[in-house]
């Protein structure tokens, strides 16, 4: 996958989505099953704090906040196992355990005996809330981001069914839609960098085993309750066209606190609106 990343990474239209490109480092993380090493963008000074992306997605989600982020945090961003530009052996198992053991071989790796700070974007705020509960001594507190995951129960997708949904995520038209839906004004602000990066990482390979079996697992889902003991605060879009409105009544319901709202923002508020998410974290995270 590092052969992929630096072959593509001259072509991406996005300048910030290069210079994070340049950040990442090749991790060997034992006890996985995986002889290859995973991707880890590092960059800044400070605290540390760990940004998870979001499903079918990767590292380059966080392009535009981690630049605002790095001069008071020292920023550790993975690709998720099984997504990005992680190795996909055949015959692993993907779904949401293998995805959070690959978190912990991950913390331990981490050169810092400090807590960390978890940022985790739709289904990342799942992981981080799962994460959290597992390691209460090395996460501290809790950003999410229209996080998704955390009501409902896990949805199995049949066999067959499975391939073709990722057969059908593949398709340039559907993922142009898909990207398109996450912003909140698309005619103003998708364009072909964003649609480049939304579609880069299906050139690795495996990429549609790996989702189809993701899908066969269930994925994230009702892993909010009960919620973690570290602080945790939620932002979302007001115009977000993919946290339905009986999952956003689901979710404020699980808080202790009301969800923070940002007008004219959709499910990517650290893309649609990376200055005040920046803004948040600075005022929310513990830095140094």
């Amino acid at each position: 996958m590092k052969t992929l990343l630096d072959q593509l990474r001259p072509a991406l239209l996005d300048p910030q989505a290069e210079c994070l490109a340049d950040q990442v480092q090749w991790w060997n993380l034992p006890g996985l099953g995986v002889d290859d090493p995973f991707p880890v963008a590092v960059l800044g000074q400070g605290s540390p704090l760990l940004l998870l992306h979001g499903f079918d997605s990767s590292f380059l989600e966080y392009r535009r906040l981690a630049p605002l982020l790095a001069d008071r945090f020292q920023l550790f961003i993975p690709d998720l196992f099984g997504f990005g530009f992680s190795p996909r052996p055949l015959g692993l198992t993907y779904g949401p355990e293998p995805v959070l053991r690959h978190l912990d071989a991950l913390l331990k790796r981490l050169p810092t005996e400090a807590p960390v700070g978890l940022i985790g974007a739709s289904m990342g705020g799942s992981v981080a809330v799962e994460s959290a509960r597992r390691h209460p001594e090395q996460v501290g507190s809790l950003l999410l981001l229209a996080p998704a995951g955390l009501t409902g129960r896990p949805m199995p997708v049949p066999p067959l069914l499975d391939r073709f949904g990722a057969w059908f995520l593949g398709r340039p038209g559907v993922r142009r839609g898909l990207c398109r839906q996450a912003f909140a004004d698309p005619d103003a602000d998708v364009g072909a960098p964003e649609e480049q990066i939304a579609s880069l990482h299906l050139q690795c390979p495996g990429w549609a085993e790996a989702l189809a079996a993701f899908a066969r697992s269930g994925g994230f889902a009702g892993c909010g309750d009960p919620l973690p003991s570290q602080s945790l605060h939620v932002i979302w879009g007001e115009n977000d066209r993919i946290l339905r409105a009986p999952q956003k009544q689901a979710l404020q319901a699980l808080l202790d606190h009301p969800v923070e709202t940002f007008p004219s923002c959709g499910h990517l508020p650290h893309i649609d609106q990376p200055s005040k998410v920046a803004e948040r974290c600075h005022a929310l995270l513990p830095h140094g």
